[in-house]
């Protein structure tokens, strides 16, 4: 069999609408993802651009998360303090009204709530834990190896050094110790009923040893606060600082491969005339070659 010839007009006309259907497919596919580059066919270079941007957008939303945990951490930490130094200053109150107090029996008492206050302090700074990081306590219970620690990253490098992360240091045994009134705050010394229901000067002077032991403790557990705080707000400016950025690369991302939907939307219009167009025109050519066929 031989080839079908077809008139010139034909051909042209054809190939013009081939054309104008492929285009009419891409700006659809366009319109329905919202990107002008669904793959690295239509642009290689904006296609591998963008993909890696919204990469490390990614492992910087990673890395925001990551440094929103530690801001619960230390404020975790902060309402444990700022509760701490409320009991402090009710234990201090009992002891000062134990000094005043002439009676014994009314100090035997006094003794009995402070101790229970005592108590407290310890069962706060076992629960003022967040993802399971305790900055007022070993969560393992071992007092003398001092609190636990957080370190947050601020970038995806695989190297740790101190600019690419902030490692924050929870309560040190002294000042566990110290908070917690361990030493001269313990149940079983100036803390005891039996030693302030005394009478004579042995429980105004046991007295006076726990209320500077307070005295003491509030001072520790202000700067402790104080110092969280501003690691707190360190690591706010860096979470503000991580997303701002995150915004930025998806922001340059989009801008390599997303579509102008109000662009694509007149070219499918213009499209889609040219087709009927060139639908017409085919038309007339085609009639041009049947009027070649009737002489015969």
């Amino acid at each position: 069999m031989s080839d079908v010839t077809l008139a010139t007009s034909t051909r042209t006309n054809l190939l013009s609408l081939q054309r104008t259907s492929t285009l009419i497919g891409r700006t659809q596919e366009r319109l329905a993802s919202g990107l002008k580059v669904n793959s690295a066919i239509d642009d290689a270079l904006a296609f591998f651009k963008a993909r890696n941007l919204n990469a490390r957008a990614g492992d910087l939303n990673a890395i925001k998360d990551q440094i929103s945990n530690g801001i619960s951490t230390i404020k975790a930490a902060v309402q444990g303090l700022e509760t701490i130094e409320t009991t402090l200053k009710q234990m201090k109150a009992l002891a000062q009204s134990a000094v005043s107090s002439p009676e014994s029996s009314t100090r035997a008492k006094l003794a009995s709530q402070f101790n229970e206050l005592r108590s407290q302090v310890d069962n706060i700074t076992e629960d003022s834990s967040f993802n399971g990081i305790n900055l007022l306590k070993n969560t393992t219970g071992a007092f003398q190896s001092g609190a636990d620690s957080l370190t947050v990253r601020f970038n995806e490098r695989t190297t740790a050094n101190a600019i690419n992360q902030l490692v924050v240091s929870g309560l040190n045994t002294s000042d566990f110790n110290t908070i917690t009134a361990r030493s001269a705050v313990a149940t079983g010394t100036a803390g005891n009923t039996t030693v302030w229901g005394q009478t004579g000067t042995a429980a105004i002077t046991a007295i006076n040893t726990a209320i500077r032991a307070i005295d003491s403790a509030l001072v520790t557990v202000r700067q402790s606060a104080q110092s969280l705080g501003t690691n707190s707000s360190m690591l706010e400016i860096r979470r503000q600082f991580t997303e701002n950025l995150v915004n930025t690369l998806n922001g340059g991302a989009s801008q390599l491969v997303n579509a102008d939907l109000n662009e694509e939307s007149a070219n499918l219009l213009s499209l889609q005339t040219r087709q009927q167009l060139g639908t017409i025109s085919l038309g007339i050519a085609q009639q041009s070659e049947q009027s070649v066929l009737r002489l015969f």
